[in-house]
């Protein structure tokens, strides 16, 4: 299978390479899978739930999130967390992600929508809150951050894509913003209710 993105010699946003997380594992028997995820908050990573074949065994888990694709875990990266900031349409974005061999790979692209709905994920869950963003993405973005391309700032976190919209290489990517996954960690640190 053919790697998306680019190849990148490393993360040029400082606070995003200190908080990014390659995932690498076994989908199955015969392939393996390739992902990512970042420290969103001292000692607390996010990835998305597809990925959990990915984390190494013995990972402590926070939780799942029901109504999006996401899952937090603990690291012991105890560094700050990276700035966060809001997708905003025609903003120039970088996203990050793992190639089929795990090497880093990076996508530049722009957001198309700041709303796109998304299929609920239960039959009894909400429509799922994300935004659009096109980039020569894909495969092995899924868990990995997207960076708003002028201030550096974590925008949010890829989980799917659909090359079926557009043509040439770019994709329709979708993501969830920072204020989604920072809501999905609160809901979870307080017992599965919304904070207050």
């Amino acid at each position: 299978m053919q790697s998306s993105g680019e190849q990148a010699a490393g993360i040029t946003e400082r606070a995003i390479a200190s908080a990014y997380i390659p995932l690498s594992g076994s989908e199955d028997l015969l392939l393996e899978g390739h992902g990512a995820a970042i420290v969103i908050a001292p000692g607390i990573a996010v990835t998305n739930a597809h990925n959990a074949n990915l984390l190494p065994d013995g990972t402590g888990i926070i939780g799942t999130s029901v109504g999006y694709d996401l899952l937090f875990f603990r690291v012991r990266n105890m560094s700050p967390p990276p700035p966060i900031g809001e997708p905003l349409p025609t903003e120039r974005v970088v996203a990050y992600g793992q190639g089929s061999g795990g090497d880093l790979r990076k996508a530049i692209g722009v957001v198309k929508w700041r709303v796109a709905p998304v299929l609920p994920r239960c039959p009894k869950c909400p429509e799922q809150k994300a935004f659009a963003y096109e980039a020569n993405a894909g495969a092995g973005f899924s868990g990995g951050p997207v960076i708003d391309a002028a201030t550096g700032a974590l925008v949010g976190i890829t989980f799917g894509y659909n090359d079926e919209e557009n043509s040439g290489i770019e994709k329709l990517m979708y993501a969830y913003d920072m204020k989604t996954v920072m809501g999905e960690l609160a809901r979870l640190e307080n017992g599965g209710k919304s904070a207050p």
